[in-house]
């Protein structure tokens, strides 16, 4: 049906509409829709029918809102605004590739609408569609040469394309229309100046950056950022002795920053370690109070000397009092020499301030305050705590919380030895004495809350936040509403253990819609960034975007997420009173009153919290419903609510994994990690092919992993077994397999790699499952090679000995293991006295943890600890 032309009458009120859509009053918008399409000569108006269901989609109403529109595009196809409102429809839904067909078809009946070419290429740079981009920017030019917008986006697009030079050309061109005073100091001007200069160093153009920048200078208001880039242009273009010059100036500004020393390193370029020492030992005497100059040759140098340097380096902070100091050393921690010699100087630190309050009795100096000696045995818990000798670091920080019991850091480190040592619950108890101390401080606050969610105590590290969010709203809602990943990766861990696999699904789905929210949200910088002229900040937001999914939370949350759908693919949840019933079967009648008593307790408990909930709830709607009166107006209607149960109980587990794989495979592919957990999707998808790749991928990073290991033992057998395969899938797995790991035969291939790895708990491990795996007969060989915890073998740590535990008892060592599991159990205590895992049979640690150091009334009763 062609464009109906409305008459004056209506076209003011068709005006009046889209008025009210840009000023966002729709409820005012719907009327005049109303008032046009009541008239039955345009009661099927397409412009109009379209702007309706546009107006109604800002309301929520979405179905409404389509139908409208393709009613109104069928109406009028020829229509430039029933295609560009569909395509704001489409974006408002994330469908951005429909989106950009819209806006494309809208600019064939309307090709230099600006509205139009500016809503795609938003999208074009949302989508990375580059080439697109530089088209549209260049069409906007075109139309609109006055405007920054235009000459910067364009620049922008081949700057993106990395077309170094013509960006810069085009900056150029535009700073030359620019009429600015070399006096005036005007920000934004700046700013264009400073991107200019980086487009330079991006093309590798050093010598004109370093002419450009000394020209700009004055009118550059960032000074320091001149000052870095002129040092850093300096080096690349060799001249050292005015990189020198700069860096010195740049020391002598900020004497605490470690890039400064490393510049001038490069700068003057000192032959031997003793050249090195001089850089520092100049910069010591110049700042006689730096802290960095007197860390920084701790890295290169050894011996004697670095006997000497530490020593004066550690008297400093001690004396002073400064509690980071073992975290500046930790990265010491790889050299064994420089360890030995930090133990030996700090203990005889703490002997001599026992006995005469001085670093060493040869001293001639004063006597040192009473602080310095818990500062150091402070450090020396922290030291004994990271190289595995919790016993003795438990004795420093006792005797430091004995002399000093009102200090946090102290309750914190001791909490920490507990965590190291593998006793969490205790460590939570500690942590929230330290809480309790002050809690008003944000960061204990956070640290208890994690620490009670390692402990499995999620209800009460929800109540430890709660003291720091909003109130009116729950503390889980305002944390996810915050976007607080710490707490929600800590919460799918918990809920995991405890095997509740629905809530840890949902916490994962949470922060996996947090990342989609973070790359949404840089639709508002597009404009606001070309607007403000803050360019370097948007380019790196855009670098920064395309690898967002990199950070370490989304990986964590990706592997709980995959780990569990691999688990539901194995063993879907059967209904809870079956599993409550084989739990239950297992126990005596001791434990089993117990569990009964300790059930109607928390049943007591959950009934006052419901009610609590309730009350909370209702507060809660009442709030929503207001600020949903105040709010009604905005865009998007409400998002699926995520339920556990449907989560846990998915139709097909593994697609919803390959969900979570994907961003990995494509951003964090040098983990191996990545690869194996591709491998387990694929085993059970069983594509032979892609399992192939990801080992060979993993194959390429470390060889000799042990969960690698356990992946081709796997894949060997199931190219062995698997006779239907296509046959020109068999030969190419033959010829692959060959070609990276010579042989194929799982059982002399598991032998030859035990043969390799016999030193080593963990591959010893790998090897035996995969014996089991094999030949169940040999269970008990298997067994024996992996519980040996012989002194001589290397990867005897507190998490392997669990790792090998936990196998020994669900069957991947054999089923007849019952007398191993108890032997190597007690093998492990003695080894790991303050391990719960290790602990005996009968050992019990019911002390509940709630708040500010208090255990609940109703718990007394269970406040034994036997051994």
């Amino acid at each position: 049906m062609p464009s109906i032309a409305l008459p004056p009458k209506e076209n003011a009120l068709f005006k009046r509409i889209l008025r009210c859509y840009e000023h966002k009053q729709y409820r005012n918008g719907l009327k005049f829709c109303k008032q046009i399409l009541s008239n039955h000569k345009f009661s099927e108006h397409g412009e109009t029918l379209a702007m309706k269901g546009l107006t109604l989609n800002c309301l929520g109403r979405k179905e409404a809102a389509y139908e409208l529109v393709r009613r109104g595009l069928r109406n009028d196809l020829k229509s430039h605004v029933c295609w560009h409102v569909y395509g704001l429809l489409q974006r408002s839904d994330k469908k951005y590739d429909e989106a950009i067909k819209c806006y494309r078809n809208a600019l064939k009946w309307d090709k230099d609408n600006l509205q139009i070419l500016r809503d795609l290429s938003l999208l074009q740079i949302q989508m990375r569609d580059l080439e697109g981009y530089r088209e549209t920017r260049y069409q906007l030019l075109q139309l609109r040469p006055a405007q920054r917008a235009s000459w910067i986006g364009y620049a922008i697009a081949y700057h993106l394309l990395q077309d170094y030079e013509m960006a810069a050309k085009i900056v150029e061109e535009f700073r030359k229309t620019q009429q600015t005073s070399p006096d005036k100091v005007d920000y934004e001007y700046s700013e264009l100046l400073l991107y200019q200069n980086q487009v330079l160093r991006e093309a590798g153009l050093f010598k004109e950056a370093l002419i450009h920048l000394t020209t700009y200078e004055k009118q550059i208001c960032d000074k320091l950022a001149v000052e870095e880039t002129r040092g850093e242009l300096l080096l690349k273009l060799d001249r050292s002795d005015e990189a020198n010059e700069v860096y010195r100036r740049l020391q002598e500004r900020n004497p605490e920053n470690w890039s400064y020393y490393q510049g001038l390193e490069s700068a003057l370029k000192p032959g031997n370690v003793e050249e090195r020492q001089k850089i520092y030992d100049d910069a010591c005497v110049k700042f006689p109070k730096g802290l960095v100059p007197r860390r920084l040759p701790l890295n290169f140098l050894s011996g004697e000397k670095f006997r000497e340097c530490l020593d004066r380096y550690l008297r400093m902070n001690f004396t002073k009092g400064c509690p980071p100091l073992f975290t500046t050393l930790k990265s010491l921690y790889t050299d064994k020499e420089k360890v030995s010699i930090i133990e030996e100087l700090v203990v005889s630190y703490e002997e001599s301030l026992r006995s005469c309050r001085m670093f060493s009795q040869n001293d001639d100096g004063k006597t040192e305050p009473p602080t310095t000696l818990l500062w150091v045995q402070y450090f020396l818990a922290q030291h004994f705590d990271y190289i595995g000798h919790h016993g003795t670091a438990f004795e420093y920080i006792n005797t430091a919380i004995e002399s000093t019991p009102t200090l946090i850091e102290l309750f914190l480190i001791k909490a920490k030895i507990y965590k190291h040592a593998g006793n969490i619950r205790e460590a939570a108890r500690w942590m929230d004495e330290a809480q309790a101390l002050d809690t008003a401080d944000r960061f204990i606050n956070s640290k208890c809350a994690k620490y009670l969610l390692k402990a499995g105590l999620v209800k009460e590290a929800e109540e430890m936040c709660s003291k720091f969010t909003r109130e009116g709203t729950s503390a889980v809602e305002n944390l996810n509403e915050m976007q607080c990943m710490w707490f929600q990766t800590e919460c799918a861990l918990a809920y995991k253990a405890m095997n509740r696999y629905g809530e840890a699904l949902k916490k994962c789905h949470e922060i996996e819609r947090h990342f989609v929210e973070i790359t949404d949200d840089q639709f508002d910088f597009h404009t606001y960034c070309m607007r403000k002229m803050t360019l370097r900040s948007y380019v790196a937001l855009l670098k920064l975007e395309d690898v967002l999914r990199v950070h370490p939370f989304y990986f964590k949350a990706a592997r709980i997420a995959i780990e569990i759908y691999l688990k539901l693919h194995d063993n879907p949840l059967s209904d809870d009173s079956k599993e409550s019933q084989s739990v239950n079967t297992n126990l005596t009648d001791k434990e089993l009153k117990k569990l009964r008593n300790k059930q109607r307790r928390a049943q007591k408990k959950a009934q006052l919290e419901e009610e609590k909930k309730n009350a909370e709830k209702e507060k809660q709607l009442k709030n929503q419903k207001r600020k949903k009166e105040e709010d009604d107006e905005e865009i998007g209607g409400p998002k699926e609510e995520l339920i556990p149960e449907k989560l846990a109980k998915v139709e097909n587990p593994l697609e919803e994994a390959i969900k979570f794989l994907t961003p990995l495979k494509s951003l964090v592919r040098n983990k191996i990690e990545t690869h194996l957990l591709a491998f387990e999707i694929y085993l059970r998808k069983e594509k032979y092919l892609l399992m192939l790749q990801s080992v060979k991928r993993a194959y390429e990073m470390n060889p000799d992993h042990p969960w690698l290991h356990q992946c081709l033992i796997r894949f060997f057998k199931g190219v062995a077994d698997n006779k239907g395969l296509p046959q020109p899938v068999q030969t190419v797995l033959k010829q692959e397999i060959t070609r990276l790991f010579g042989e194929s035969d799982p059982k002399s291939y598991n032998k030859n790699f035990l043969s390799k790895h016999a030193s080593s708990i963990p591959h010893r491990l790998a090897a035996a499952k995969m014996m089991v795996y094999l030949d169940p007969s040999t269970e008990s060989m298997a067994a024996e090679l992996a519980t040996s915890l012989d002194e001589s073998l290397a990867g005897r740590t507190l998490q392997v000995c669990s790792e090998v535990l936990q196998a020994l008892r669900d069957g991947s060592l054999g089923l007849e293991q019952q007398k191993v599991v108890e032997s190597y159990r007690a093998s492990c205590h003695g080894l790991y006295p303050y391990c719960l895992a290790f602990m005996p049979p009968g050992y019990q640690d019911n002390a509940a943890i709630t708040t500010n150091g208090d255990l609940s009334p109703g718990d007394h009763e269970d406040m034994t600890n036997e051994m």
